[in-house]
C-alpha cells in the first residue's frame, strides 16, 4: 500500500440512485473510515471549518479516538463543508485512485442527500434561498426595494430576514438589477471587430442566475470583450446550475437542471459554438458535477466538454495554437489584488484569471489563492455567518495589507465577502474599495471597453 498518490485526482460518478446510497447504517461505516483517516493524517486542519471540528471531536474522546465519538456528532462536521472541492482537489494524498477512496465533499454531499430525503433539510426558507431563478426574477422588477430591503444596516428589515429566514443580518447580500444581463445583451449589440485575429469564432455565453440577476455588468464586460476580439457571443441562459440544490443534497432537482440546461444547449453546440460559463461555480458544474451524477448522459457529456470558464476562454484565445488576442492593452494604475476562488481552484485548470490579468501590459498583480470562506448560500446564514469570517480572514488579512486599488475575485460573492472582512481588519491605510469586480471586468477597462 502506498503511502500516499502523486497521481492526478479521479473523481468517480455519484451512485445517488442506489438504494445503498441512502443507507444509514452503510453511510455511518462510510463516514468513520474516511473520518479515521482524516484524523490520521490531518493536512486539510487550515482549510475550513469541518477539519477542525472533526479533529476536536476525535480529541474531546480520548484513547477511544474516533470510537467515543457519537454518531450524531457527525452532523457538526458535514454543517461546516461549503462543498468546494479544494480538498479533494488540492490537498489529500488519498483520493482515488489511491486504494482508501477519499473523497470527502462527496461524502458531505452524500450524508446531506440522506437528510433531504429524510425531509431534515432544507428547511422552509432555507428552501427559498435555492430558487435563485424565481428570487432574480421577481426581485428584478422590484429591485430598488429589494436592494433597500437587503441593504446590511437597515434596521428594520435585517433583523426581521435574520428571524424569519436564518440571514446572518450582518451578511452582505448580493443586489439585484432591473437590466438583466438577458435584457442588456437583446439591446446593446457590440459591433464584432472583423480584422481581430479570432474573428469567426463563436460563444454561445451561459449567463448563470447570478450575472443575470445579481451582476450583469460581468456579462456586459465580456461581450465587449469577445466583440472586440472578433468573437460573435449569443446569451443563453435556461436556468439555475443548481449548485444551491446540491449544497442541500437534492440531488434529483441538480440532475433535472442538467438534462434541462444541457438539452437547451445542444443546438449551441451542434452550430459549433463554444460554451462560456461567466461564474466559477457554475462552470464548475457543468464541466465536473452534472457528469458525475449522470454519468453517460450524452447531452450532459457533451456540454462538460464545450464549456469554458470566463478567463479561460480568453487565455485559450491568447494562447498559442489559439488565433491571438486583438491589440488595445493598457496598463491599470494602482495595482490589483486577485483571489483565485476555490470553484475556479476545483475545475483543476491552473490560476486562468492570473493568466489572462498578466496579459495587460505593467501589470502590478498580487494572487491570493485561499478559500474566502464563504461557500455560497452557506456563507449567509446565521450561525454560519461568522465561521465564513473566520475562514476567510487570512484572505482579508492579505488583501487590506496588498493596498492595491483593485480587490477582484474570480467569485463575486467571495469578492463580497472578502471586502467584508478587510473592513474588520483593524489595520493603519488600509484600502477597502467598494466593490470588487470579476477580473475580466478588469480586462475589459484595460480594453477602454467600460463605460
Amino acid at each position: 500500500m502506498r503511502e500516499g498518490s502523486l497521481e492526478p485526482p479521479k473523481r468517480v460518478p455519484i451512485d445517488w440512485q442506489s438504494p445503498e446510497f441512502y443507507d444509514e447504517a452503510a453511510l455511518e461505516k462510510e463516514m468513520r473510515r474516511v473520518f479515521d483517516i482524516c484524523h490520521g493524517c490531518r493536512l486539510c486542519f487550515n482549510l475550513c471549518d469541518s477539519f477542525p471540528r472533526l479533529f476536536d471531536l476525535v480529541d474531546a474522546a480520548g484513547e477511544r479516538e474516533l470510537e467515543g465519538v457519537a454518531t450524531a456528532d457527525f452532523k457538526k462536521v458535514v454543517d461546516a463543508c461549503t462543498l468546494c472541492d479544494i480538498c479533494f482537489m488540492a490537498k489529500c494524498p488519498y483520493v482515488p485512485p489511491h486504494e482508501f477512496n477519499i473523497d470527502f465533499p462527496h461524502l458531505m454531499l452524500r450524508y446531506r442527500a440522506v437528510q433531504h430525503r429524510k425531509g431534515e433539510i432544507p428547511g422552509f426558507w432555507e428552501n427559498q434561498l435555492t430558487k435563485t431563478d424565481r428570487n432574480g426574477h421577481l426581485c428584478s422588477h422590484i429591485s430598488g426595494l429589494a436592494n433597500w430591503g437587503s441593504k446590511t444596516g437597515n434596521g428594520l428589515t435585517r433583523p426581521l430576514m435574520e428571524k424569519v429566514a436564518g440571514v446572518d443580518r450582518n451578511a452582505a447580500l448580493p443586489k439585484y438589477h432591473a437590466r438583466t444581463l438577458e435584457k442588456r445583451a437583446k439591446s446593446e449589440k457590440p459591433e464584432i471587430n472583423a480584422s481581430a485575429p479570432a474573428y469567426g469564432r463563436k460563444v454561445a455565453l451561459f449567463a448563470t442566475c447570478f450575472s443575470n440577476y445579481n451582476n450583469p455588468d460581468i456579462g456586459t464586460a465580456f461581450l465587449r470583450i469577445l466583440a472586440h476580439n472578433g468573437v460573435e457571443a449569443e446569451v443563453v441562459y435556461p436556468g439555475c446550475c443548481g449548485m444551491p440544490m446540491l449544497e442541500h443534497g437534492d440531488i434529483a432537482a441538480v440532475a433535472d437542471s442538467a438534462k434541462k440546461v444541457s438539452a437547451a444547449m445542444k443546438p449551441w453546440i451542434d452550430k459549433g459554438y463554444d460554451v462560456v460559463a461567466l461564474v466559477p461555480s457554475c462552470a464548475l458544474m457543468l464541466k465536473f458535477e452534472w457528469p458525475l451524477i449522470l454519468p453517460g448522459h450524452p447531452e450532459v457529456e457533451a456540454l462538460g466538454k464545450a464549456t469554458r470558464d470566463a478567463a479561460q476562454y480568453i487565455v485559450e484565445l491568447a494562447k498559442k495554437p489559439g488565433p491571438g488576442l486583438a491589440p488595445g492593452l493598457k496598463p491599470l494604475e494602482g495595482g490589483v489584488t486577485l483571489h483565485i476562488s476555490c470553484h475556479s481552484r476545483a475545475q483543476n485548470m491552473g490560476q486562468k484569471a492570473a493568466e489572462m490579468l498578466r496579459l495587460i501590459p505593467g501589470i502590478d498583480l498580487k494572487v491570493i489563492e485561499r478559500c474566502s470562506g464563504h461557500g455560497g448560500s452557506w456563507g449567509v446564514v446565521k450561525g454560519n455567518f461568522e465561521t465564513a469570517m473566520k475562514v476567510g480572514k487570512p484572505v482579508a488579512k492579505q488583501a487590506a495589507e496588498a493596498k492595491k486599488r483593485y480587490v477582484a475575485s474570480e467569485c463575486p460573492l467571495a469578492g463580497i465577502h472578502v471586502l467584508q472582512g478587510m473592513e474588520r481588519i483593524e489595520a493603519e491605510g488600509k484600502i477597502v474599495p467598494d466593490r470588487a469586480p470579476h477580473p475580466v471586468e478588469l480586462f475589459a477597462k484595460a480594453y477602454g471597453l467600460n463605460d
